[in-house]
């Protein structure tokens, strides 16, 4: 059994949902009734934490999208967002730590998600315009604020983190991790584990590489940012696919799904509270939704191919 962080006193299902791709700029276009249906089939099948930021969408897309889908069933979610990064007038990503342009950026976040607070408050990722020590104080002032009931980081290094920690207490760190991308390993997870702060897990399932659809031939459109990622190209894609494929026959013997099994990996592992599946469509949700209610079957078998036991 998995040891509680403080993360686990928010109630978030360790299964959450990932909204950037519902704001339309990753894998192709969603419509606004296709990402309400998302979110709605989330909250039906026990999903019930929603992770968003300012910079989902180029006008808060996912923000205002997540307002419309739970107007009415606030209660139920634990919502979570994120400042830090943000798209300036040029149509380019930037970053920011500076206090002042972080509580702005928060503040239009909460109308547009049309909420008072939110349940945690993410700095989402380090900059160089600003002392992070600074930054760390504005969150604690939003904290004291009662604008948010906890906060958290992510993409923060762990000499970052500490930096972070010694201005504001945070309960949450959201990093990429998955069973092919495991980094974080060797250092954050175990300080994460240390400092008693739960691991966000953002994508579980490698930007849809272990959900087991794709081929060695697949041809992704030019507007999928999977086009860039060094996953899907070269020889760390043929070793990729093979991966798969050996996680497939568990999977089969195991009676579930690829992606199934990815999640389920991910969200047994110590002093991970949490794993953000996105999702387009709500068959995609739902499929990864039973990870969280299946994952303690699986130990055995994730244990055993794991130790390199089962092949």
């Amino acid at each position: 059994m998995k040891t509680p962080t403080t993360i686990s006193e928010l109630g978030i299902s360790p299964v959450a949902l990932g909204c950037w791709p519902l704001a339309g700029i990753t894998s192709g276009a969603i419509t606004e009734e296709q990402a309400v249906a998302v979110i709605h089939t989330a909250l039906d099948t026990g999903v019930n934490h929603l992770d968003t930021a300012y910079a989902y969408g180029r006008d808060g897309e996912s923000e205002r999208l997540i307002a419309r889908a739970i107007s009415g069933r606030r209660g139920q979610v634990v919502l979570a967002t994120k400042v830090g990064v943000y798209w300036d007038e040029s149509g380019a990503l930037k970053l920011t730590g500076k206090p002042d342009l972080l509580r702005r950026h928060f503040e239009e976040s909460l109308r547009r998600l049309e909420t008072d607070a939110v349940e945690l408050l993410y700095f989402h990722a380090p900059a160089e315009d600003a002392p992070l020590a600074e930054s760390a104080r504005l969150f604690r002032d939003l904290l004291a604020e009662g604008k948010t009931r906890a906060v958290g980081v992510s993409n923060l290094s762990v000499a970052q983190m500490e930096t972070f920690a010694a201005e504001c207490p945070f309960v949450a760190c959201q990093v990429r991790y998955n069973w092919l991308q495991r980094e974080i390993e060797a250092d954050i997870l175990p300080w994460c584990r240390a400092h008693n702060v739960g691991v966000v897990a953002y994508e579980p399932l490698a930007m849809g590489l272990l959900t087991g659809k794709f081929t060695r031939d697949h041809v992704f459109p030019p507007d999928d940012w999977r086009r860039q990622s060094p996953l899907f190209t070269g020889e760390a894609w043929t070793r990729n696919l093979a991966e798969v494929e050996r996680l497939r026959a568990v999977a089969a013997r195991s009676g579930c799904s690829v992606a199934q099994l990815a999640v389920a990996w991910t969200i047994s592992r110590p002093g991970v509270a949490a794993a953000l599946c996105g999702a387009k469509r709500p068959d995609q949700i739902r499929e990864t939704a039973r990870a969280m209610f299946i994952a303690e079957s699986f130990i055995a078998q994730i244990e055993a191919l794991e130790n390199g036991k089962l092949q």
